[in-house]
């Protein structure tokens, strides 16, 4: 897997200065484990944190940050910690890292585990420690076998080493943490089923409120963060707030660095460290250096296949959530993918919306139904078959199963790419639907109108 750095073709080397997630990082692409990690100051901020700062400190420290959420949502990272109770009498408490990395075009949280796995583990700590959570849990992709291996031994490690368990660094605070494999669906990226299943049930998204910070995990309170999202901590509390917010671009809103990728037909498809505000034609021409010879770029999607798709104008968009949104979209996971012009539209999403409908949870009626009815249009136009008005219908459930309209995010982040396919290339839809003389196409609108 290909990292670099801010300057094109590894011109800049990695440092913690610049690159807080990435510059322990070896360049055979071994895990670090504790006896190097500690060599490169791992740990140095937990230790901080345990023997200079406050749990509230610590809360506020990562609330002035102003980091967020980087499984996609983009929530204050912050604000979701003080949404915790402060009561000390509820001292039952679980802090779980959401690493069920399963969002198409996706692998930054993949990459962390694997290769720095006591980042998280650091991260989880401090954590943990603000919270007041005596136990964690990493709820991690069954398929990450390679993952859950390296987290497992990091885990023994800090273990053996005083950094887990009881009494973590003479301070009186017991923190223990297991690494739990999913079963292996889409839909566990959403917090409240990401629980529902760690406690043995049905993969469901509960209804909220309660949110999970008063009722989560066997009804006590529960915080969820995504793996790069904790994986920022130990820099923050080990550098400071205003070196967290200078490290991004100018008119960037969004501070810190963030993971982010390119994959299609590129020439240098990877992951890179990179700090937010950068311009999507910087990752695209600069890191993935552009399409492969005899391709030509005819739209991608910002973050992962949930996000709308864009144009090459888009390009010139700084990648942060609000310089994706002025474009239409949003920046989600921040992994980028590129379709190039020998792509169809209708094939490609027809693909996208039988994974979409495949992983609802069913739980709801307009995801449960409306999914699988988007799949079955876009066949028939995929083969010629579409009927006039198919195209109009498609449309009808982009605005169906949008935001709001759904028990979860899962429906709306799958309509999304369709509308904007349909928006930018709807006369390759239109293409589809078979030819129909004025008296049949009379027949078939006709009994519509009536019955309006």
């Amino acid at each position: 897997m290909t990292l670099t750095s801010f300057g094109p073709a590894n011109r800049i080397a990695r440092s913690a200065e610049t690159h807080p997630l990435t510059w322990r990082l070896r360049d055979d692409a071994e895990p670090v484990w504790l006896a190097e990690y500690q060599a490169k100051d791992g740990y140095s901020a937990a230790r901080k944190a345990f023997a200079d700062m406050s749990q509230d400190d610590i809360v506020q420290t990562v609330k002035d940050s102003g980091l967020k959420g980087r499984g996609g949502a983009g929530f204050p990272t912050g604000v979701k910690w003080g949404l915790m109770p402060k009561d000390e009498s509820m001292n039952i408490r679980y802090l779980l890292c959401n690493a069920d990395e399963m969002e198409p075009n996706t692998w930054k949280d993949r990459m962390l585990m694997e290769q720095q796995p006591h980042l998280l583990i650091e991260g989880m700590l401090i954590s943990a420690r603000a919270l007041k959570a005596y136990r964690g849990y990493i709820f991690l992709r069954g398929e990450y076998t390679t993952a859950a291996k390296h987290l497992n031994r990091a885990v023994a490690e800090a273990k053996a080493a005083g950094l887990l368990g009881k009494n973590i660094l003479g301070s009186g605070f017991d923190f223990e943490l297991f690494v739990h494999t999913g079963a292996g669906r889409y839909i566990c990226g959403e917090e409240t089923a990401l629980i529902n299943s760690l406690e043995g049930r049905r993969a469901n998204p509960r209804s909220k409120p309660p949110f999970p910070a008063a009722v989560g995990v066997w009804g006590k309170p529960t915080c969820v963060n995504n793996v790069e999202t904790l994986c920022n901590v130990p820099a923050i509390v080990g550098n400071g707030i205003d070196w967290y917010k200078a490290i991004a671009r100018e008119g960037s809103e969004d501070h810190g660095t963030k993971l982010m990728g390119f994959s299609g037909k590129v020439k240098n498809p990877g992951l890179w460290e990179l700090p937010f505000g950068v311009t999507a034609r910087e990752l695209f021409e600069d890191y993935a250096g552009g399409m492969r010879d005899g391709f030509k770029l005819k739209c991608w999607q910002p973050g992962g296949a949930g996000t709308g798709f864009l144009l090459p104008e888009h390009l010139d968009a700084q990648m942060y959530a609000g310089g994706i949104a002025k474009v239409g979209t949003r920046m989600g996971t921040g992994l980028a993918m590129a379709v190039d012009d020998s792509v169809n539209m209708v094939s490609l999403l027809r693909n996208m919306e039988e994974f979409f409908a495949r992983e609802s949870c069913g739980f709801c009626t307009p995801c449960r139904d409306g999914l699988p009815w988007s799949v079955k249009l876009l066949r028939a136009i995929e083969t010629g078959n579409g009927q006039p008005g198919d195209i109009e219908t498609l449309l009808g459930l982009v605005g169906f199963l949008g935001p709001g309209k759904t028990f979860c995010a899962h429906a709306p982040g799958a309509v999304e790419p369709l509308g904007s396919a349909i928006k930018y290339f709807r006369p390759e839809f239109e293409a589809g639907i078979k030819a129909t003389s004025p008296a049949s196409l009379t027949q078939v609108v006709s009994p519509t109108l009536v019955g309006a």
